[in-house]
């Protein structure tokens, strides 16, 4: 009996270790770590590296709503550079029209992300606007 549960707990952890697009979110996951920490005033022994208890919560409400802007820009991002060009923004008008109720000018609307003016907008940048814009993917499960 110990040598199965074993085995299942091998295959099971090849299994979520297999997932890419899991580990394919590490932007998301950043953002959420990055929120929390920036939320409590952080314990000197436990240092800035690591979630406290009373920040799991946040981290986890976080990574929430940093997925579903990971999942929104990655299907805006056609040639997965982690970069989105006005062109493909552009293509994206109709979709991000569904997920933004109040989706002003298409150039405005992406010189107001690009906040750098580097002409790509970076996920950072996007994720500040779909909070100011309250982004809702209309496939999610809300």
């Amino acid at each position: 009996k110990q040598w199965y549960q074993r085995r299942v707990a091998i295959t099971a952890g090849r299994d979520v270790l297999a997932i890419d697009e899991l580990f394919d979110a590490k932007p998301a996951i950043m953002r959420a770590f990055q929120a929390a920490k920036a939320c409590g005033k952080g314990r000197a022994d436990i240092g800035d590296d690591y979630i406290e208890k009373l920040e799991f919560k946040r981290f986890l409400l976080g990574l929430r709503m940093y997925f579903e802007y990971w999942v929104a820009f990655k299907r805006i991002d056609e040639d997965d550079d982690r970069r989105i060009s006005f062109e493909e923004f552009s293509e994206a008008e109709e979709i991000m029209k569904k997920w933004i109720t109040n989706f002003g000018d298409l150039q405005e609307e992406f010189d107001t992300i690009d906040e750098n003016d580097g002409g790509m907008i970076l996920f950072i940048e996007f994720c500040k606007w779909a909070i100011a814009k309250s982004l809702d993917l209309e496939d999610d499960d809300e």
